[in-house]
């Protein structure tokens, strides 16, 4: 029965699985299909327009070319109307002179026939006719303006869609994730038909497959667009997913390649928030941010009552008695203003930052055995806790604080602060990551499950998690020797 049962079950997490498979692969044909309608339009409408502007330059063009037929026509029509305006006079003024030379012959008067023979020579020599020229000033021919749009016209014919770039391939070899940047680098399929390639487009999104199927309720397509080079780096991510998916597509002057084959990139690094559940009561966290709140009294903490209320009773209860009144039991109480991380580390290295915020006077950042921490216990003060300490409260003061004992540090107070466990070496570091100076660093052997811990009074810190080991940590624990004399 037992065996039958857990058969079953198998076979229910099978179909469990190939259900999820399946919804998300209708999801992504579904979005195919709405992008295929998106970009059908958007081609169309890409389309229309380019014909609309080759009929414009059609129009434009063969607008000047008749312009320019009809100036010269206009201008040869001129000639020819002179000439034929001048032709005319002259043949009036011929016809004339030649009816009044035939009138002449008529005359007997021998003084009168010499007189206006006289005048015939005179009119003959000054006549239009014989200083006019007798050929056309322009000719009919028109030829210079033909016209043999053919090879236009073949142009024309062979109109066609732009070659689109074949899809690029991802070099894995040379994708790399590194300080919370990822590199990628791919080589081009060549130009064949695809035409001059102008530009890339870099895909990628976080997923926690090693597939490339986007599951439901993960992040979508991240976009770098315009990329010259055939390779690229994204910088500044949060790694707070298993694995990062790339892909690279090819543009040329307008249209868009396929994408390449998926790579996906593994991204190892050490994501957590803040267990609420263990903070304190005073203790407000929001989102990656932790603050100081007191409920009670403005004397509440022993160090703000000062000279106000020397007289006064403690407004914080006694152990026991809170102890009693909390209705959480893991969460601290007390003066230890702690709240621990939800993610344990049971080996390898681990990165982390803490930013104190603007108003902050007092916090406490390391790691602790979560199951030996007492709810009244403060970082530093047990030998299950180490912690860096700063404090602008009165004075400035910089310590590291682990089994009760502590040790002042000779620095400035710092705006960001990285903190490093390597479980399986025992190494806990402290780092002023604006200066790269290393703070303080623990040498020791961790035996149980570690948390990272806090502790703020008045005021309030911010924590970057998903961040990979930085490679400036190998030149701190290559060259480190000055390890803590607090380590065990």
């Amino acid at each position: 029965m037992d065996s039958q049962k857990e058969a079953l079950c198998r076979i229910i997490s099978t179909l469990a699985n190939k259900n999820e498979e399946l919804q998300t692969f209708l999801e992504t044909v579904d979005n195919t299909l709405m992008g295929l309608q998106e970009e059908s339009c958007k081609v169309m409408s890409e389309l229309e327009a380019e014909l609309e502007q080759l009929n414009s330059a059609l129009e434009e063009r063969g607008a000047g070319l008749r312009d320019v037929i009809t100036e010269e026509k206009r201008r040869k029509e001129a000639e020819l109307q002179k000439q034929m305006s001048e032709g005319k006079f002259a043949l009036r003024s011929g016809e004339e002179l030649l009816e009044f030379a035939n009138q002449t012959l008529t005359i007997t008067n021998e003084e009168e026939f010499l007189k206006a023979a006289k005048q015939i020579k005179e009119r003959v020599t000054m006549a239009p006719a014989f200083r006019l020229t007798t050929r056309p000033a322009v000719s009919e021919n028109m030829s210079q303006f033909t016209v043999d749009f053919s090879a236009e016209r073949a142009g024309l014919q062979r109109l066609h869609f732009l070659p689109v770039p074949r899809a690029p391939e991802i070099n894995a070899s040379g994708c790399v994730a590194r300080d919370n940047s990822i590199t990628v680098a791919w080589r081009p399929a060549g130009d064949g038909d695809g035409g001059r390639i102008e530009r890339y487009d870099l895909e990628y999104r976080k997923t926690n497959r090693e597939d490339s199927l986007r599951a439901a309720g993960e992040a979508s397509w991240e976009k770098i667009p315009d990329i010259t080079e055939t390779h690229a780096t994204v910088s500044g991510l949060k790694f707070d997913s298993r694995f990062v998916v790339v892909r690279v597509r090819a543009r040329n002057k307008a249209a868009a390649g396929d994408f390449s084959e998926p790579v996906t990139m593994e991204t190892r690094a050490y994501t957590f928030g803040f267990d609420a559940a263990s903070a304190h009561a005073e203790l407000r966290v929001r989102g990656d941010m932790v603050s100081w709140e007191p409920q009670g009294v403005k004397g509440h903490d022993a160090r703000l009552r000062g000279k106000e209320n020397k007289s006064s009773r403690s407004a914080t209860p006694s152990p026991n008695k809170t102890a009693g009144s909390r209705g959480a039991r893991d969460r601290f109480a007390g003066e230890s203003y702690t709240v621990l991380g939800d993610q344990e580390m049971v080996g390898g290295g681990h990165y982390w930052e803490l930013r104190p915020l603007a108003d902050w006077k007092s916090f406490s950042v390391g790691v602790a055995y979560r199951s030996t921490l007492g709810r009244f216990d403060q970082l530093g003060k047990s030998s299950g806790s180490w912690c860096f300490y700063a404090s602008q409260w009165l004075q400035s003061s910089l310590a590291a604080k682990h089994n009760n004992r502590a040790k002042a540090l000779d620095w400035p107070l710092p705006q960001r602060i990285g903190i490093y466990c390597d479980y399986d070496n025992g190494d806990l570091l402290f780092i002023d990551v604006d200066r790269l100076r290393l703070l303080h660093s623990f040498k020791t052997k961790f035996s149980q499950p570690l948390v990272p811990a806090f502790t703020v009074w008045c005021g309030g810190i911010a924590l970057t998690t998903g961040l990979q080991v930085p490679s400036f940590m190998a030149n701190f624990l290559s060259t480190n020797q000055s390890l803590s004399n607090l380590s065990p």
